[in-house]
C-alpha cells in the first residue's frame, strides 16, 4: 500500500445533507474540486467527468445544474461556470470552480478516488460514516438512512430502510473503503473505521494497456486523460486516472486514517445572504445584527418566499421602513419581523398594500368597500310576529295521574271520584 496520502478535499457538510443535491451531485463536486485545485480550474467537459464517474451525461448535467443554483433554503451557490472562447470565436470547455467554504462551516474531508470506485448511493454513505467518526459521533442505521433518502419513485423524499443501509455497508466493506465492526459501538451500534484509500489494492493489475476495464470487457474511457489530473498536488503523481466498475478486493489488515473535521456547536451552514435579500432588510440592519442564524435564515427564507411570488424588492423596502417608523421600541426583533413587519397588509389583491395600491398611490376601493361595511349600522330588525292563541293546559288527576283537558272537580277523574247515589224527588 502506498505510504502517501491521497489528494483530498473538502466537501461541505451542507452538501452531503441537503435533499436539494442528488446522489450525482456530490460525486460531481467532488471530482470537480479534485481537478479545480490545478491553476486553471477544472476544465473537464460534461464527457470527461461522465466516463470518470461511470455515470450517464444527463445525470452529470442535471448535478452541474444543481450546483450552479442557489439552494432553495439559504441561496448558497456550491459551484459557478465560466464561458470561455478563442479567439476565432470557438467554443471551448468552461473552467468550473467550487465554493470556498467558511472557516467555521462544517465539511467534511472525502478523497477524490472515491467517486471513481464507489457509485453515488455509496459515496454519500461514506461521506456521511466518515463526518461521523471523525466528530465522535455513534451514527445508527436509522440516521444514515435519514441522510441518504429516496431520490426518485414513488417513496422519494422517505428515508432508506435499516435492510438498504445495510446492503451498502456491506458493499463498502467489500470494497475495503470503511471496516465494519458490528455491535461493538454505543447501545449496539456499529463501530466504523474509514478508510482514504481501500484496505488492500485491487486485484486488477495496472499494466493492461487497454484500460482497468479490458478484463470486464468494456474500458473506463480514461486512458487519454492529463497526467495531473488526479492528483495535482502531489509531485510524484501521474500516469492516467483508471476506474474499475467492479472492483475485486483481496481482504485483509486494514490501516486507518480518519479525516479531520472543524467542530463547531452550530450544525448547520455558515449563514450567506443573498443580495436580492440583504437589500431588502436594510432599513432594519440594526435588528437583523441581534438575530441567531436559525432566525436570520427565517426572515431570509420568508423574504425570499415573497419576493419568489412576484414581490418587488422596493415594496417590502418601503414596507420595513415604514412600519420600522411607526413601531414602539421592539422587544423581540425576531418575533417583530416575522409577525408583523414583513406581512402584507390588505384585501385579496396583489397590488395591494395596506390599503393603498403599490403601482399607482391610489387608495384601493375593495378596502375602502370593506371599511365603509365595517362601519355600516346594521339594517333594522323586522317587527315581531303577533302571539298565537296560548297552548292548551293539560289536567291531572291527583289519584290515578289521568289526563284531562277541562278542570278537575276536587282534582280526581271521574273514575276515582267517590260514588254517590242519585236523590229521588220529593
Amino acid at each position: 500500500m502506498p505510504t502517501t496520502r491521497p489528494q483530498r478535499v473538502r466537501v461541505p457538510w451542507r452538501v452531503v445533507t441537503s435533499t436539494h443535491y442528488g446522489d450525482a451531485a456530490l460525486a460531481v463536486y467532488v471530482k470537480v474540486a479534485g481537478l479545480g485545485l490545478r491553476r486553471e480550474g477544472c476544465e473537464a467537459g460534461v464527457r470527461y467527468l461522465s466516463g470518470l464517474l461511470g455515470i450517464s451525461r444527463s445525470s452529470v448535467e442535471r448535478s452541474l445544474t444543481q450546483l450552479m443554483r442557489p439552494a432553495p433554503n439559504d441561496d448558497v451557490v456550491e459551484m459557478a461556470s465560466y464561458r470561455r472562447t478563442l479567439p476565432g470565436g470557438r467554443g471551448i470547455t468552461a473552467v468550473r470552480r467550487v465554493r470556498v467554504t467558511g472557516r467555521r462551516e462544517p465539511f467534511v474531508w472525502v478523497p477524490t478516488s472515491a467517486p471513481e470506485s464507489l457509485n453515488p448511493r455509496q459515496l454519500r454513505a461514506y461521506t456521511a460514516i466518515s463526518y461521523a467518526v471523525a466528530t465522535g459521533h455513534r451514527l445508527s442505521l436509522a440516521e444514515l438512512g435519514e441522510i441518504l433518502r429516496h431520490r426518485s419513485g414513488k417513496r422519494a423524499g422517505q428515508p432508506l430502510s435499516d435492510t438498504s443501509v445495510r446492503r451498502i455497508l456491506t458493499g463498502l466493506e467489500d470494497l475495503g473503503w470503511i471496516t465494519v465492526d458490528r455491535r461493538a459501538g454505543y447501545q449496539g451500534r456499529h463501530a466504523y473505521t474509514v478508510h482514504e484509500r481501500p484496505a488492500q489494492p485491487t486485484l486488477a493489475s495496472a499494466d493492461l494497456e487497454e484500460g482497468s476495464g479490458a478484463d470486464h470487457g468494456d474500458g473506463s474511457l480514461a486512458t487519454e486523460e492529463v497526467p495531473t489530473t488526479d492528483s495535482p498536488d502531489d509531485a510524484t503523481a501521474g500516469g492516467s486516472i483508471r476506474r474499475r466498475r467492479d472492483q475485486v478486493v483481496a481482504r485483509g489488515p486494514a490501516e486507518a486514517h480518519v479525516p479531520a473535521v472543524f467542530r463547531r456547536p452550530y450544525t448547520g451552514p455558515e449563514l450567506t445572504l443573498a443580495p436580492r435579500i440583504w437589500g431588502v432588510l436594510s432599513p432594519v440592519q440594526v435588528l437583523t445584527a441581534g438575530l441567531s442564524q436559525w432566525q436570520a435564515r427565517k426572515v431570509a427564507l420568508m423574504i425570499g418566499r415573497q419576493l419568489d411570488e412576484g414581490c418587488e424588492p422596493e415594496r417590502l423596502r418601503a414596507r420595513l421602513t415604514a412600519r420600522f417608523a411607526n413601531t414602539e421600541p421592539i422587544q423581540s426583533p425576531y418575533g417583530w419581523l416575522m409577525k408583523t413587519a414583513a406581512v402584507r397588509r390588505g384585501c385579496g389583491l396583489d397590488a395591494c398594500e395596506s390599503g393603498i395600491i403599490w403601482r399607482t398611490g391610489r387608495r384601493c376601493d375593495v378596502c375602502a368597500d370593506l371599511r365603509a361595511a365595517r362601519h355600516r349600522p346594521p339594517p333594522p330588525a323586522e317587527p315581531a310576529a303577533p302571539p298565537g292563541p296560548a297552548p292548551a293546559q293539560w289536567h291531572e288527576c291527583d289519584d290515578c295521574g289521568a289526563p284531562a283537558r277541562e278542570p278537575l272537580p276536587g282534582g280526581l277523574c271521574r273514575t276515582c271520584r267517590p260514588w254517590t247515589p242519585a236523590r229521588s224527588p220529593a
